[in-house]
């Protein structure tokens, strides 16, 4: 758009200064061709021509003293004025030569400052065109100074409309300027708005991260050490081998399982398969793995159009996956699950289904219970991208985990 506008600035400023030499041209052509005509004294020849000479040294002095000393100032209100009385004296010897003071119409802005000045300006470029249209100034004809007189209304009449549009318009473009200001400050302060409240928004998801962090270690990790210490003091005060052997086996399996857990944690932090897969991929993967590693069934099915959406909406989805089919294995005793990944038109979903025991959704389960720490941790990934998590649940007919959140695709 500020391209478009210089374009038009600099095209302005081109016919302002070569428009006066182009009706110049136009008035001494028409001029020369009607000479025998109109002038046929040679005196009154000499003192045209003389004058067309003046004329073109006025422009091409004006034209060099504008670069430095550009309009509306005394300087430009004298070249108006000069060219004026050139103009209106050449009008008289040819009426062609009207063409030439038209000029003074379209950079009367330009180079008269005020407005009362400007409309006196105007007001003397009408003189010689009306006695152009009059085939010259009437010296004793009372019938054309008549019309004369009237020609000089009409035209003052049309200029003073047209005027009063171009003001118009230019108050409008002044308008429009202003507005276009101010919505450049209000995007700029936008755009500092956003910037605080991605710096907010990651802080608070660096601050969620932990929280999760803290429940999983307590939920998983401080729980295996727990269980490892209780069966390693069973084997402290077993005198039994049998009994030694038995409950060193079930410390090393909690040992096995906690690092198991402590691993899947860390991947969790970043989604690792994301950097190669896309999401799909990415979450066939999660599920078999997880499937394969608790003996349950687990199927995974895509639907609707494929989108290569933001890593940030993609790496949300993985770990609510994650995190939904870890609370299964540690709480719903399921047989079966299913995954399904949707691609909508605006959004995506993510459900997963379960034939476990399920819960009373309308009872909370305690932080350290069934669903603990991950709904929440779920709900709040969903959440700060604009997204909802929903859950459906019964004691004895398993859980159904529903989370919708924007389609955003990658635009790298």
């Amino acid at each position: 758009m500020a391209t478009a506008d210089s374009d038009l600035e600099r095209r302005r400023d081109a016919f302002r200064r070569w428009m006066p030499y182009g009706l110049l041209g136009v008035g001494t052509f028409l001029a020369v061709a009607t000479a025998d005509l109109i002038m046929p004294s040679r005196p009154v020849r000499i003192v045209v021509a003389s004058l067309v000479v003046a004329a073109l040294l006025l422009q091409l002095g004006w034209t060099w003293t504008e670069r430095t000393r550009p309009g509306p100032n005394r300087l430009s209100a004298a070249y108006y004025a000069v060219r004026w009385v050139i103009g209106f004296v050449l009008t008289l010897g040819n009426g062609f030569f009207a063409f030439y003071a038209v000029a003074g119409y379209f950079d009367a802005d330009e180079l008269i400052r005020g407005r009362r000045w400007r409309r006196f300006a105007l007001f003397a470029c009408s003189i010689p065109i009306a006695g152009a249209q009059t085939s010259g100034i009437p010296v004793e004809d009372s019938m054309r100074w008549v019309v004369f007189a009237g020609l000089l209304v009409a035209n003052n009449v049309m200029l003073s409309v047209l005027n009063h549009f171009a003001e118009q318009e230019e108050e409008r473009s002044r308008a429009r300027a202003a507005t276009i200001a101010e919505l450049r400050q209000a995007h700029e302060e936008n755009a500092a708005l956003h910037a605080q409240l991605l710096v907010q928004a990651r802080e608070a998801g660096v601050a969620d991260e932990r929280r999760r962090l803290a429940a999983e270690i307590h939920d998983t990790i401080a729980q295996g050490l727990t269980g490892i210490i209780a069966q390693l003091q069973v084997v402290t005060n077993a005198s039994d081998p049998a009994t030694a052997k038995e409950h060193v086996h079930r410390a090393t399996e909690l040992a096995r399982h906690s690092l198991g857990e402590a691993r899947r944690s860390v991947q969790n932090l970043a989604p690792i398969g994301l950097s190669s897969d896309g999401l799909p991929e990415a979450m066939h993967k999660t599920v078999d793995q997880w499937a394969e590693r608790t003996g349950v069934r687990a199927d995974f099915t895509v639907t609707g159009t494929t989108h290569h959406l933001h890593g940030e909406v993609s790496a949300t989805l993985l770990r609510i996956t994650q995190e939904a089919l870890a609370n299964v294995a540690k709480h719903a005793a399921a047989t079966r699950v299913g995954v399904t990944l949707t691609f909508m038109d605006c959004e995506v979903t993510l459900d997963i289904r379960d034939d476990g025991k399920g819960f009373d959704p309308m009872t909370p389960p305690a932080r350290t219970g069934a669903g603990g720490f991950g709904l929440d941790g779920m709900r709040a990934r969903a959440e700060r991208i604009a997204g909802s998590l929903t859950v459906e649940s019964e004691p004895g007919s398993g859980t159904a985990l529903s989370a919708r959140v924007p389609l955003v695709l990658d635009e790298r």
